[in-house]
């Protein structure tokens, strides 16, 4: 792996409020420029609205367990049942507190579930069914569109069939569905990746030396995350400026899709807090 070296985000800007069927990667691509071996970092909410992952409360009829739940927590039970039913385990339920694991084995308040950003007060979003999976469609999209640009790579190809591993000669991209999560140790919250494609989530430096000369045992880098990270800071929560681009971190980019933002989550027999 090569050295670390500079590194540069860029808001991209001028696109529309999304809609249920919008083609993500299309739009990015129809709003940027994107060279060999950038990282799009998407918000996970543009993603969850272009999946259809909205839900109006006033539809969820609640069952027992969220009732009795909402009235402990004192949070809106339709809330609770959407919660309930985007998860697999509660964790913990104190202190007005929701702490679920979700379907695809993220620990997190709410079960990803959000009201931010959204132009209706009864509304909420949800988060994708499968974000590996909506990673690889955008990148797709992303090279499809890549392809019938004049001048990049090969014109004609639809979003299904052109892919960095099809099509060689286009730019190899990656793209990192983005979340903020909060932390058990920490305050505040943070940009996690809770998908990716194209890019390699980890770096396990386990076995490499220091500048010492000391071999190090347990130092694996969060990627994935630390690109979500940086691409938040570019953007912010009120800017309407849903994707970012980051330079610099071609070393981790692949042509394969790779493991996905899953390989990230703690296996259960490692996880020593629950």
């Amino acid at each position: 792996m090569s050295e670390a070296g500079e590194l540069r985000v860029i808001p991209v800007r001028g696109l529309p409020e999304i809609e249920a069927d919008a083609s993500l990667g299309t739009l990015i691509a129809e709003h940027t420029e994107l060279g060999a071996g950038d990282l799009v970092v998407i918000s996970q909410k543009v993603v969850s609205k272009a999946e259809g992952r909205v839900r109006r409360l006033s539809s969820v009829i609640p069952g027992s367990k969220a009732k009795k739940l909402a009235t402990k927590l004192g949070k809106e039970v339709a809330l609770v049942e959407l919660i309930l039913q985007e998860s697999v385990k509660v964790l913990r339920a104190e202190h007005g507190v929701l702490i679920t694991e979700t379907h695809h084995g993220f620990v997190c308040a709410n079960a990803g579930i959000d009201s931010s950003n959204l132009p209706d007060d009864d509304t909420v979003c949800l988060l994708p069914i499968d974000p590996d999976a909506s990673a690889r469609v955008i990148r797709s999209e992303l090279t499809a569109a890549l392809a019938g640009k004049p001048g990049v790579g090969l014109a004609g190809h639809s979003a299904r069939s052109a892919s960095a591993e099809s099509h060689p000669r286009l730019p190899k991209t990656a793209v990192v569905i983005a979340d903020s999560f909060g932390r058990a140790w920490r305050l505040g919250q943070s940009e996690v990746a809770i998908g990716c494609a194209g890019l390699m989530p980890l770096d396990d430096l386990r076995g490499r030396r220091d500048a010492h000369g000391q071999e190090l045992k347990a130092t694996v880098i969060a990627v994935a995350d630390e690109a979500a990270g940086a691409a938040d800071l570019a953007r912010g929560k009120d800017s309407r400026i849903p994707a970012v681009i980051i330079r610099g971190l071609s070393r981790f980019v692949s042509t394969e899709n790779g493991p996905g933002a899953a390989s990230i989550c703690r296996p259960r027999g490692e996880d020593l807090f629950r």
